[in-house]
């Protein structure tokens, strides 16, 4: 029923003061639904309300971006349909990250390939996902198509328990909002050392700088210890960092946060023009438009 189902996004976003350069990808959105017609999975940790891709292009063109990278949201399960909706709605300025049952046959990870996808996701959060088989992803990860890759999200106590899952991925690895360290503890932390050597063990790691919402509590601008701690690691890692809004913000209902303002951080952590076009448009085109490079 709507009334039981939940509100994460902002209904009137501002205009951020920010400009993006001409091309900008948000690299981590998600839609929801619409559930009449794409049904949320049975084992759903959360039921949102509809979020659909003329929400999420409204949203594109309001904060100033070009493109979008959409990924495959839990409470749609292994079932992508609406995310390669959107994607196909998108008249080619979206692509996307699926999540997917280790079992999928090469003809359907084929058919996703032509329907936009160019990774997949593992995720490690126990309060979202019951199960996350380390065997099993690693034998999907050998069998995916050609130039994609996985994306991996877990908090920052289980990195060192995940190292040896991620050295043996075949294929180059995204990771979600920098494995969730506390930014609290600012830029020289245990967390932020361990993901810089996470980020040095390998040459084809790359991270989302994204979330001061999640990342920072009290929420709410102006999220200084998110800059504070963030913006080291973009300037020392130009090369492996991407962004995105992470619209419409899953189970960050009780602190809905405003994606003008989510925007406007993006100078604090890439305060030169190079940095911003590194990570707006050079690094998520190399992911997932490496044909127009």
């Amino acid at each position: 029923m709507t009334e039981d189902r939940i509100l994460s996004w902002h209904s009137n976003p501002s205009k951020p003061r920010y400009t993006p350069p001409p091309g900008a990808v948000d690299a981590h959105c998600h839609v929801f639904g619409p559930m009449a017609q794409f049904p949320f999975s049975a084992k759903a940790k959360y039921l949102p309300q509809d979020a659909g891709p003329d929400k999420l292009f409204a949203l594109r063109d309001l904060l100033g971006f070009e493109r979008n990278v959409i990924v495959q949201a839990s409470c749609h399960g292994t079932d992508n349909a609406a995310t390669l909706h959107a994607i196909k709605a998108s008249d080619g300025k979206a692509r996307g990250v699926a999540v997917v049952d280790p079992a999928i046959s090469e003809e359907e990870l084929h058919a996703m390939h032509e329907g936009g996808m160019r990774g997949i996701r593992f995720n490690f959060l126990k309060r979202l996902v019951d199960d996350a088989p380390k065997d099993k992803f690693i034998e999907v990860a050998k069998r995916l198509p050609a130039g994609w890759h996985v994306v991996i999200y877990f908090e920052a106590d289980i990195l060192e328990e995940l190292r040896p899952f991620m050295d043996a991925i075949p294929v180059p690895i995204v990771v979600d909002h920098m494995g969730r360290p506390d930014v609290r503890q600012g830029p020289d932390s245990p967390d932020m050392r361990a993901f810089r050597k996470l980020l040095d063990s390998r040459p084809d790691i790359w991270f989302k700088a994204t979330c001061p919402d999640r990342l920072e509590e009290p929420n709410g601008p102006p999220w200084d210890d998110f800059a504070r701690a963030v913006a080291p690691l973009v300037a020392d890692y130009s090369d492996k960092v991407i962004w995105g809004t992470d619209w419409p913000h899953p189970n960050m209902q009780d602190a809905i946060p405003d994606d003008g303002a989510i925007v406007d951080m993006i100078p604090r952590i890439a305060p030169t023009p190079e940095l911003q076009q590194r990570m707006l448009v050079t690094n998520p085109k190399l992911l997932y438009w490496p044909e127009e490079i």
